[in-house]
């Protein structure tokens, strides 16, 4: 019989955290404070343990920290790993930047040639 432990499951990374607007929804309460699992439920039309999953993908993605106080969970907005995702869309903001800037160039060109 083999020594090895079954494989973990993979924890998601941030790209797959954000996908679901759930998430989005989530992170969104948790910016300016710390919520139990009782009061993000009360914002969605789903179940508790639904919610739950929800967290617990955002906390595998390091986007959100659980601590318990007396009996039940509190949740908090992790905002550094956004930064990934932060310099992952810059690269794209610039280049439709350049992009519309070549655009803006032809048009003018074209217009300063054609009239």
């Amino acid at each position: 019989m083999s020594n090895l432990k079954p494989d973990k499951q993979p924890q998601h990374d941030v790209f797959q955290a954000i996908a679901d607007p759930t998430r989005r929804s989530l992170l969104q309460l948790l910016v300016d404070q710390e919520l139990p699992v009782t009061t993000l439920t009360g914002h969605f039309p789903m179940s508790r343990t639904a919610v739950s999953k929800h967290l617990r993908i955002l906390s595998e993605a390091g986007l959100v920290k659980e601590r318990k106080v007396g009996r039940e969970r509190r949740y908090r907005l992790e905002p550094e790993p956004l930064l990934e995702l932060k310099r992952w869309l810059a690269f794209y903001d610039r280049y439709w930047d350049n992009k519309l800037d070549a655009l803006k160039r032809f048009v003018e060109n074209d217009e300063a040639g054609g009239t």
